[in-house]
């Protein structure tokens, strides 16, 4: 599939943060971060700004060149949990840039970073969004091939945490699969921690989100 990718850079966050908060709006973790449709519509969108920050200073954001879907990716060495470099305030930091009052925003940081596998280097992806008119197409794939070339070809497992059974069952199709019990947020739906062991003949099916 000829899809253009390219990375983005501080020139994209608005791009990167719009894209996001379309992508995630009827997400089942972001609806339950956000509860009510109003509540969500205004207040989302500073979340993945939050999370868009942190991944530009230190990790990377893959973008289609049509401005479509992107991936946040961060390279956790063995004895990270994959939280940006943060430290054990960054989940309350975020919620209070981003929803003080909204003690949700912190608690999906902590629960994140404690089911947060180490003891391995990794490529953790953080966050994969397609806007909604353009999901379906493939272009999950396209921004994910690369990466978990380049993890096959250096060795490299890979780790995400899938936020709806559609998407786990799209990721396992990539070669994920569960690394442990799912995290069940309190009084809300599930988010399954997924492992990729790099494949020594690189093959995958593809995913269409």
């Amino acid at each position: 599939m000829g899809v253009a990718i390219r990375t983005a850079g501080d020139g994209d966050r608005e791009l990167v943060v719009r894209l996001l908060d379309e992508a995630f709006q009827n997400d089942p973790v972001s609806g339950w971060v956000f509860p009510g449709e109003e509540y969500r519509r205004t207040t989302h969108h500073r979340l993945m700004a939050a999370f868009t920050e942190i991944v530009l200073a230190e990790g990377r954001i893959d973008v289609t060149e049509d401005g479509s879907a992107c991936a946040l990716w961060m390279s956790v060495p063995a004895d990270d949990h994959g939280d940006g470099g943060t430290d054990d305030d960054g989940p309350a930091q975020v919620r209070r840039t981003v929803d003080p009052e909204n003690e949700r925003v912190e608690l999906i940081g902590r629960l994140t970073a404690g089911i947060h596998p180490s003891g391995r280097a990794h490529e953790y992806l953080w966050m994969i969004g397609v806007v909604p008119g353009r999901q379906g197409e493939g272009l999950g794939t396209a921004l994910i091939a690369s990466v978990l070339d380049r993890c096959d070809r250096e060795g490299l497992p890979a780790y995400l945490e899938a936020s709806s059974a559609r998407s786990r069952r799209l990721y396992e199709r990539l070669g994920f699969a569960p690394a442990g019990e799912p995290l069940i947020l309190p009084d809300g739906p599930r988010m399954w921690p997924m492992w990729r062991e790099p494949r020594a003949d690189g093959s995958r099916d593809g995913l269409d989100g």
